[in-house]
Formats: structure tokens, C-alpha cells, sequence
């Protein structure tokens, strides 16, 4: 079993938390992590990481004109597609791959996954396997029914390949944080995925509980271990570690002691003992021009927006605030800029994304 994260330096600390769960519970599994950052860093260097691949590294054209367009959450979640698929070529003789978010921790072995993972090609989790929780239930409407810090395939099925082609071919497009038109990141888009694709919705309780579960779970502790309403305990995502996964205990635990609390406390020790070198505080690379100048993100949303300056532009981060908002801000002079139509083409080649294609190309002529 093939399991990877994908983060920026900043959430090392979380994603060292992570591995050692993983590898102390799944043997078996190997450990990647790809990480968004312009170089490879020494603060990535670790005993449970088996390799650490920079997104760049994985991707197949510009990456620098891809992630430009991408703030920090868009960046994590929008190379993860790409990823699944730089592995399946990495790793030929491994059947079974799965994403897990860094906030994330191990329990125990996915004994059931691995079961359905012989007879189902993708695997998803709901955000709720029950009704009630209403605040939950109106957050699902606007960020997703299933939750993507977690995700399974078996890539021996050709559904689970075709699912991640058209997922990456999405998010390479449209991986925004951009709610008023239906998208959060690379979430949204899986509200889609049972109706195109052979899925399984893995109603165990034990596998990403998080916060968002704690209303009515039923999470007791006995000789076995961890229980959820009787299904052993996997994995606990910890969205939200902090403030907001305080107010959640707080607003749906009853009061004085309970197991979940007691477990949000044991892993706010390792997390906060990962973080020994301050890592979580490191600046994003992509944040910055190569003079060293941070990035508007307001110019991010412009420029995804306008084809004429992204196609013209190899590198973007060898350019300027400045510079962007005075193209970005004008209409371009296709007579002295002619967009290289045959790049977007390459970029927009695949069945799924022809019709946009060609109303792109229809602007640019």
C-alpha cells in the first residue's frame, strides 16, 4: 500500500506526526510526500518519510505557469490528481494507493480498506454518516459531501485510472477556493464521482472521524480499543486542529471527561514536539517572486482569468506585482502578443476538456 500527503514546509510538523502513526500501524505501507515547495529542504528529511517528491518534479508541462494561479490551500489540493498518477507509473507492481491529509493520525491498520479495496476501485468518505448535526449538514452543501483528506483507489481496476484522470483534468482547470460558483478546491468535485464512476461510500466509522463526527458519536474506549458505535477506530482527521476543533468539542461533547478530548490531547503533544525546529513557521516559496517580492493574491485570481498573460508567460515569478497588475489591467495588444495557440492546445487535449478548449482558443484569435 502506497500512502501520501501533499503539503507545503509549513506542515511538516503535522505530516512527521502522520508517517510515524502510519508505519508504527501499516507495516505494509510506504510513505511519500509531495511536497510545493521551488527546492528540497533538510526540514524534510525524515526517518518515517520513504521519499519526498516536489510537486514539480511529478508534473508533466509548466509547473511554474500552473501554480502561479494557486494560493496555498489551492496549491496542496491542486496537484494531488497529478500525483496519484506520477505514482501509479513510480510504483507499477502496487495495486492499492491512498491520500491522507497531514492533520491526520493512525490507529490501527485499515484491515477493512483493504478488503474492499480488492473488489472496489475507489474508495470515498462522507463528511456524515448520520443526520442532526445541521451546521454540518449546510457546510456539506457548500465544501462537499465527501471529505478529501481521505482518498483510495485500486489502480489494477481501469475505473479507478479513468476517475483520476478526469479528477487531475479538473483540478488543473479549476482547483480554487471559489464557493460562489460551486467550487472549493478539489473537493467540490468529487459530489460528482458516484455519478460518473464506479464508487464506494465507506460508511465505517472508524475511518475519518474528525470534529465534524463529534455530535452524538457514540466513541467509547474498551479492552478491544477505541470504539465508534462498535467500529474500531482507524484514523481521527484533526481538521481544524486549534480553535476550531476546540469549539467543536465544545459545542458538541457533553462536559467533563471524554475519550475523544483525551485522544485531542495525546496528539496535540506530538504535534506540538514535531514542531521542535519552528518549521510550521516557514514561508511559502511559491509565495514570492524570485526578487524576493510576495505575491498579490488578488493578482492570482486575475491572472487565472486571463489566458492572453498566462499562456505568454513561462515563468511568472521571474515578473513583478507591478508588472502583472499593468498587464493584467490592460487589454492586450494580441498584434504584438500573440498568444502560441498550439501550447494551449497541448494544455487542453484531453476529451473531457475539448469544448472549453475551443472557446479559449475562439478568445485568443
Amino acid at each position: 500500500m502506497i500512502i501520501f500527503t501533499s503539503i507545503c514546509a509549513n506542515y511538516l510538523h503535522k505530516t512527521r506526526t502522520l508517517a510515524k502513526s502510519v508505519k508504527d500501524n501499516i507495516p505494509d505501507a510506504k510513505f511519500i510526500v509531495c511536497l510545493l515547495e521551488k527546492e528540497h529542504t533538510q526540514l524534510a528529511e525524515y526517518e518515517y518519510f520513504d521519499d519526498v517528491v516536489l510537486a514539480k518534479e511529478s508534473w508533466e508541462g509548466n509547473f511554474e505557469q500552473f501554480i502561479y494561479k494557486h494560493s496555498i490551500v489551492e496549491a496542496s489540493t491542486s496537484v494531488k490528481g497529478n500525483f496519484f498518477n506520477y505514482l501509479f507509473k513510480k510504483y507499477e507492481s502496487e495495486d492499492n494507493f491512498v491520500y491522507l491529509d497531514p492533520d491526520i493520525y493512525v490507529y490501527s491498520d485499515f484491515i477493512e480498506l483493504k478488503e474492499v479495496l480488492k473488489s472496489r476501485p475507489i474508495v470515498l468518505c462522507p463528511h456524515l454518516l448520520q443526520p442532526g448535526n445541521i451546521d454540518m449538514e449546510l457546510s456539506s452543501t457548500a465544501h462537499g459531501v465527501y471529505n478529501l483528506g481521505f482518498l483510495a483507489v485500486n489502480k489494477s481496476f481501469e475505473e479507478a485510472r479513468k476517475f483520476i484522470n478526469w479528477w487531475a483534468d479538473r483540478l488543473y482547470l479549476f482547483c480554487y477556493d471559489d464557493k460562489e460558483n460551486g467550487i472549493f478546491t478539489d473537493q467540490k468535485w468529487i459530489d460528482l464521482a458516484p455519478c460518473f464512476f464506479d464508487v464506494e461510500i465507506f460508511k465505517h466509522r472508524g475511518y475519518d472521524f474528525a470534529p465534524w463526527s463529534l455530535l452524538d458519536c457514540g466513541m467509547t474506549e474498551e479492552n478491544e480499543g477505541v470504539l465508534i458505535k462498535g467500529d474500531p477506530l482507524r484514523f481521527i482527521h484533526f481538521s481544524g486542529y486549534g480553535r476550531t476543533a476546540q469549539k467543536c468539542m465544545n459545542d458538541w461533547l457533553p462536559e467533563g471527561k471524554h475519550t475523544f478530548k483525551k485522544l485531542y490531547a495525546e496528539y496535540s503533544a506530538l504535534h506540538d514536539a514535531n514542531d521542535y525546529d519552528n518549521v510550521s513557521k516557514t514561508k511559502w516559496s511559491y509565495d514570492f517572486y524570485e526578487s524576493g517580492e510576495k505575491i498579490d493574491d488578488s493578482l492570482r485570481i486575475k491572472y487565472r482569468k486571463n489566458h492572453n498573460v498566462m499562456f505568454n508567460c513561462e515563468n511568472p515569478f521571474k515578473y513583478s506585482n507591478e508588472y502583472f497588475q499593468r498587464v493584467l489591467n490592460q487589454k492586450m495588444n494580441l498584434s504584438k502578443q500573440k498568444t502560441n495557440i498550439s501550447k494551449v492546445k497541448e494544455v487542453y487535449k484531453n476529451e473531457g476538456i475539448k469544448v472549453l478548449f475551443k472557446k479559449v482558443v475562439k478568445n485568443l484569435k
